[in-house]
């Protein structure tokens, strides 16, 4: 959990801690539909491309955010191992009695693998980046048409800003707790899953009751500061848009447009081999 990356800021001085919330949450959507819908080798090129052009302009030092990889390294296990194994084919690379891999279910996995791991990193580029505070501005702003649908909007970006604003307090609770356990003598780093699976188990109870606390007294905080429901709020620093915003628009068109592209040149290339 001290590994997590997703729902933390990261303080820098870059291009991307500048733009306006709006911008990078339009991006991240952007990028992570192409992700899951990209096909062809240049495509996946170019992709990779783009998030290590964001990763650098971020400012954010690659080590600190391939860390948000450590936390989801099972989920990307398991969906590796299901896509080499579960997948049919007509290459067969290894086969034992009914197990087969297969060279479609190698490519599947590998791609799956890369398609999780860009989401993740996708996330944390605009998370590192924005203040919880700018972000839910922004989504609320983003989302200010559909009140026409009688749909709460503030409440929804207020629950996301208050759950990314959580993920740290919760993370460093359950790091004290875990602290506290091993000096009593529990055992978090056995190798036996089973018994480490055990040894968490005593956290839970105490993690949910520190939730429920931290949760309790923030509604007496807002209840306190006659915080109301759906009244329309001021904002200290509106979110105004500036030249470097719609440059950032622009650039995120062009990576529409080299992306749809490369799709017929990767099929164009595999017709005329």
């Amino acid at each position: 959990m001290r590994e997590n990356t997703i729902g933390q800021y990261y303080p820098a001085d870059s291009l991307l801690h500048q733009l306006d919330p709006r911008v990078k949450l339009s991006g991240t959507v952007v990028f992570l539909i192409s992700v899951f819908f990209c096909r062809g080798f240049f495509a996946f090129v170019w992709i990779t491309l783009f998030l290590a052009a964001m990763i650098r302009l971020s400012h954010v030092p690659f080590g600190y955010m391939v860390r948000g990889l450590k936390p989801a390294a099972v989920l990307l296990f398991m969906t590796a191992v299901l896509d080499l194994f579960l997948t049919n084919g007509a290459h067969v690379v290894w086969q034992w009695k009914f197990v087969c891999i297969t060279q479609e279910g190698a490519a599947a996995a590998a791609q799956m693998v890369v398609r999780l791991s860009y989401l993740v990193l996708g996330t944390s580029i605009m998370t590192l980046t924005t203040t919880p505070k700018r972000l839910t501005d922004g989504l609320e702003k983003s989302l200010r048409p559909l009140r026409i649908l009688h749909i709460p909007v503030h409440e929804m970006a207020m629950v996301m800003g208050i759950a990314l604003r959580f993920i740290p307090i919760l993370t460093r609770e359950a790091d004290h707790m875990m602290q506290a356990q091993k000096a009593r003598g529990a055992d978090f780093e056995n190798k036996n899953i089973i018994k480490r699976v055990k040894a968490l188990m005593p956290l839970l109870v105490p993690l949910f009751a520190s939730a429920l606390r931290c949760g309790n007294e923030l509604a007496l905080a807002m209840e306190a500061r006659c915080c109301q429901s759906g009244a329309e709020r001021t904002k200290m620093k509106p979110l105004i848009y500036e030249k470097r915003d719609y440059l950032a628009y622009a650039g995120l068109a062009v990576y529409l447009v080299l992306l749809i592209s490369a799709g017929p040149v990767s099929d164009w290339i595999a017709a005329n081999r």
